[in-house]
């Protein structure tokens, strides 16, 4: 069974800055606009090239690791009849996981938290090795893709080189099938098919990560790897000036409106929110387009009651045992929605094999900041004087609106913006023509 879509899921994945759907969009449209650019600009060779260059690295980027760290699962893991489910991180507060151990009733999942106490330093080095495989090979991938595509526009080049010649030098070459120029002119083309290499040098394979934890975990910094391994890879294979200065233009833009400019955007909307009409946006919009946020802010004593109850101050150990033991408290609900507590498929129990975010009241994150920003509505809308129903419809209209805003201005920046400025640079500089084919022309000539 499929599950439901809805406006307010598809609102709360394009708000998620750890989900990957709204980085395959920005990158969708940062690959439409440069391949457009590369066809404006008049070559269509260019626009292949560019063309297999977006959409094929764009392939490798959102699927290799998953793919990677998949096969890892059904061969490494499975060979170890270790659970992939189970977090590693876990390990890191022992007392949650014994917890877990003592009060979860599922033998298979009981069984898997066990094991992972038992063989803490296999577990985590399984975990490091599938983060390490699925990386590697992901950029390995991504090496390949270079090389076939910079072999593919080399050879089409030529093809198109040596159709301009045939036209210009036909009488001659009529005349003179060897020892004439066009003669070898064919004889260098063909000799250069054997070196697809020439001139590509390769200087690193991208950035050491302090942290690597946290990015073996998260999605969107895992990709950060594979990506400062891509800007690499372009900025030192790149076969001219021109190609240089333009990865180097898209490579800067592309990590500056991919990865962090969204945060503080979003911020900065959700402060105007407050500030302009007092209303907080930053739940997730699950949540906020809810019947049960509505139907317990109509009843106010179910929010009061929970906000009372839950032990927001506690132990993380103990807010585990609560959650558990208080499967109705709003709190408790909301936190499962926001995928702070994370749950069994098609169900509202509680998975003891992942991380449970308990985050921090301050900073309202994790179950914490749930806490936080359920008790700030609350006490915004008793404030508002409004019916729950306007209420709650401005800060659902606010919300929405943050989103497309946000997404909207990394999508024109990437989309238009990039390209626009990476074609004027073209104009500008006086090399509007794509320079990988003049400077395989004159190699060429220069070699007949």
């Amino acid at each position: 069974m499929i599950p439901a879509i809805n406006a307010s899921k598809i609102y709360s994945i394009l708000g998620n800055n750890s989900s990957l759907v709204p980085l395959a969009i920005k990158d969708i449209a940062n690959s439409i606009g440069l391949t457009t650019g590369s066809y404006i600009l008049g070559d269509k060779l260019e626009g292949k090239d560019r063309f297999l260059d977006e959409f094929g690295t764009q392939a490798i980027w959102l699927f290799g690791l998953p793919v990677f760290k998949k096969i890892t699962d059904l061969t490494l893991y499975k060979a170890f009849k270790i659970d992939p489910k189970v977090d590693v991180r876990l390990l890191d507060n022992p007392e949650v996981l014994n917890k877990a151990i003592e009060i979860e009733k599922n033998a298979k999942i009981k069984k898997s938290l066990e094991n992972l106490k038992i063989n803490p330093k296999f577990s985590k080095s399984l975990a490091l090795i599938k983060f390490t495989i699925a990386t590697i090979l992901t950029i390995v991938s991504y090496t390949m893709l270079t090389k076939y595509r910079h072999k593919k526009t080399k050879e089409a080049a030529q093809k198109e080189i040596l159709a301009e010649h045939a036209s210009k030098h036909m009488k001659q070459t009529r005349l003179n099938n060897k020892g004439t120029f066009f003669g070898e002119f064919i004889k260098n083309v063909e000799n250069n098919n054997s070196d697809t290499s020439k001139k590509v040098p390769f200087t690193g394979k991208g950035n050491l990560i302090k942290n690597l934890q946290e990015f073996m975990f998260d999605p969107v910094k895992n990709l950060m790897i594979v990506d400062s391994s891509i800007t690499t890879e372009r900025l030192s294979k790149s076969r001219n000036g021109q190609e240089f200065i333009g990865y180097t233009i898209k490579e800067g833009a592309t990590w500056g409106f991919m990865y962090f400019a969204s945060k503080p955007i979003q911020k900065f909307l959700e402060k105007q929110a407050v500030t302009k009409h007092n209303k907080s946006i930053d739940l997730d919009a699950r949540v906020i387009e809810s019947d049960e946020l509505k139907n317990a802010f109509e009843n106010m004593d179910i929010v009061e009651e929970s906000l009372k109850n839950f032990p927001k101050d506690a132990k993380d150990v103990e807010i585990f045992e609560y959650i558990h033991k208080n499967p109705e408290d709003f709190i408790v609900k909301i936190a499962k929605k926001c995928d702070e507590i994370p749950t069994l498929p098609k169900s509202d129990l509680i998975d003891n094999r992942k991380l449970i975010n308990f985050g921090d009241y301050g900073n309202r994150s994790g179950v914490k900041g749930v806490y936080a920003k359920v008790e700030n509505l609350l006490k915004q809308y008793k404030e508002s004087g409004e019916t729950i129903e306007t209420f709650l419809g401005k800060v659902k209209h606010l919300k929405r609106k943050s989103v497309i805003m946000n997404l909207g201005t990394c999508i024109g920046a990437l989309g238009i913006a990039v390209p626009a400025i990476m074609i004027a640079v073209r104009y500008l500089s006086g090399s509007k023509n794509f320079q990988v084919k003049e400077d395989l022309e004159k190699e060429l000539i220069l070699n007949a």
